[in-house]
């Protein structure tokens, strides 16, 4: 018996254990956007805009399409106090570790700025 069907058979295996581990991931993240989609519009709209992207201010940044690490180190910041601003300090205070997850998730994949090059 030749090894080229075994091969084959492993191949294939191996192409769908990848494609079901990149379901799951997709699965997993659409259902912490839905998280972090609602607690933005409940939390951050009135002042972000929706999907953080239409700041009410020039002083209010827009959230779309920050960097996740950023986020979640800003939000962790304010929540702590090691970072100053009245607004954004009462909005941080209260939110868990997994809430400025959701959030930093959500607003990191929303379509933002970009920048020419």
């Amino acid at each position: 018996m030749s090894t080229a069907p075994k091969r084959t058979c492993i191949v294939r295996a191996l192409a769908l254990a990848v494609a079901c581990a990149a379901l799951a991931g997709t699965t997993t993240t659409l259902a912490s956007d839905d998280v972090g989609k609602k607690k933005a519009d409940e939390a951050c709209a009135a002042c972000h805009g929706p999907e953080g992207n239409k700041p009410i201010t020039p002083e209010t940044p827009r959230l779309a399409g920050q960097q996740y690490d950023y986020l979640v180190q800003s939000l962790a910041a304010y929540r702590k106090g090691t970072r100053e601003n009245a607004v954004m300090s009462a909005m941080a205070k209260p939110l868990t570790e997994k809430e400025i997850r959701d959030l930093a998730g959500y607003f990191s994949r929303q379509q933002g700025l970009t920048t020419k090059r």
